[in-house]
């Protein structure tokens, strides 16, 4: 006798896939309400020109506002190396943004058409001093028309080393 053989199908298993979708039924909706909370600003910063450069320029040196941010106090020079005003730190410690914010307003009432500011920090300079300087230095709150605005100060900032200090607290 033949043997027959009967070849039987065989059905493919469906895979169950219920698990994967519930997980994306929650996963999506929670990727989409945290990216609306995850903004980048993004703040445009100039490097100081190098000494190579300055020297090929033989235009003779104007205003150029520099802010030294110490432990102690925040200085504020004329790059040439003049200090305007040296701003200690309060009995606590804190800085004195407000005095800085005043000084920098005169400076513009003076310079007008000055945009650029350099900001020299040392070291262990902590991540929101810097902050701190940086926005006192771009822009101050002024009352107009019954409103606060900001306007604006030295907008265009340069970030760099602090030189060392000297034992009477002047930069070398």
């Amino acid at each position: 006798m033949k043997h027959r053989s009967r070849h039987r199908t065989k059905e493919a298993d469906e895979l169950d896939i219920t698990a994967f979708l519930n997980l994306m039924v929650i996963l999506v909706p929670f990727l989409l309400i945290t990216a609306v909370f995850s903004q980048v600003t993004i703040l445009e910063m100039n490097l100081p020109p190098s000494s190579d450069q300055q020297t090929l320029d033989n235009k003779p040196e104007k205003f150029q506002l520099e802010i030294i941010i110490r432990k102690s106090s925040l200085n504020v020079y004329d790059r040439p190396g003049s200090l305007l005003k040296r701003l200690p730190n309060s009995e606590n410690g804190e800085r004195d943004y407000k005095a800085l914010s005043k000084l920098l307003q005169q400076l513009k009432a003076r310079f007008p058409d000055k945009q650029e500011a350099m900001i020299l920090s040392e070291r262990d300079t902590s991540y929101d001093a810097l902050i701190q300087v940086m926005d006192t230095v771009r822009m101050f709150e002024t009352l107009q028309t019954g409103s606060l605005v900001q306007a604006e100060l030295f907008p265009e900032l340069a970030l760099g080393d602090a030189p060392p200090e000297d034992s009477k607290g002047q930069k070398q």
